[in-house]
């Protein structure tokens, strides 16, 4: 039978106000209360009408692949949510409750794009999935995290949050967005959809941040063993989402609409991953009171060089 024997906020140990944690929730309160359905699509609807066939193509490939990938994180974050609470780490829950609101939200924006502007109702987009997607997002991603509905080791946590937040979100999420997004504002079409993924972008970085800091604190206080399952397992999943950006770009090889590069998006994803790791190392040699101060940093200097992408944009 289970049972509470205390409660955190009524203890002498009381909430943790200083908690990295509860830091990026207080921006996810100012930050992150967007509202998906206030998004004016008006002039994206009338830039659809405008682009080709293969722009139509190209758009819809990304969008599916956004939208599928945010239903993902969304069903698969509640065993994290729920191991955390269980282990009594109510900081962290709390801003997890943020974390999954987000993601909802995510949702319904790419699906009021699909429906709205696209005109997508009763069409089948998985054709757009490819081997390497379908490989991270139907099965990998899916079971690392409902491992720990029955395995809530430091090593299955590491491993959950390293195929969620450092390769899913790290890698292959916030590479899309800063593609897509400076495509379009370089094109200056779709502003809708741009302002949109600034939104997103902006609580990504939280999301990030949270996960570099969970798994900084594993490795903090598990040493070794966790630190050489996260290199194993972000080393086993870095092709398959380089594989995911290379697949993506072959059916419109040579020239992908909108000026895409796929040579940007793989640097880009590739710098994402390096920063991610060297980060990790760090917590190797790291107390967890200085852990907390390198991921407050962390999280601010990840906030301002989104906002600065969002706000300067291309020529920024």
């Amino acid at each position: 039978m289970t049972m509470h024997t205390e409660f955190i906020t009524t203890s002498a140990r009381g909430l943790n106000r200083e908690h990295p944690a509860m830091k990026m929730f207080q921006k996810a309160k100012k930050l992150g209360v967007w509202d998906p359905a206030a998004i004016d699509l008006t002039q994206d609807r009338a830039d659809w009408l405008t682009f080709t066939d293969e722009q139509k193509d190209a758009t819809l490939r990304l969008i599916s692949l956004f939208q599928a990938g945010e239903e993902s994180v969304t069903l698969d974050l509640l065993p994290l949510i729920q191991v955390i609470a269980s282990e009594g780490r109510l900081e962290e829950e709390i801003f997890l409750t943020s974390f999954l609101f987000e993601e909802a939200k995510h949702v319904e924006f790419m699906s009021r794009f699909l429906t709205e502007v696209a005109g997508v109702r009763g069409e089948d987009l998985s054709r757009y999935h490819s081997p390497s997607y379908r490989a991270i997002f139907y099965e990998a991603l899916p079971q690392a995290m409902h491992r720990l509905t029955y395995d809530a080791s430091p090593i299955a946590q590491a491993e959950a949050s390293v195929t969620y937040n450092m390769i899913v979100e790290g890698v292959l999420a916030e590479t899309g967005y800063y593609g897509f997004f400076q495509a379009y504002k370089r094109q200056q079409k779709m502003p809708g959809l741009v302002q949109g993924i600034g939104k997103m972008m902006q609580d990504e970085s939280r999301h990030i941040a949270f996960g570099v800091y969970l798994l900084s604190r594993l490795i903090a206080e598990h040493g070794d063993p966790v630190w050489n399952a996260i290199q194993e397992k972000m080393n086993d999943l870095l092709p398959y989402a380089l594989g995911v950006v290379q697949e993506t770009f072959e059916p419109y090889e040579p020239n992908m609409p909108f000026g895409l590069e796929k040579e940007e998006f793989l640097s880009y994803a590739m710098n994402q991953f390096m920063r991610r790791d060297n980060r990790l190392a760090r917590a190797r040699s790291l107390t967890l009171e200085q852990l907390y101060r390198e991921t407050e940093e962390a999280e601010a200097e990840a906030a301002e060089l989104v906002q600065a992408v969002v706000t300067r944009g291309v020529d920024g």
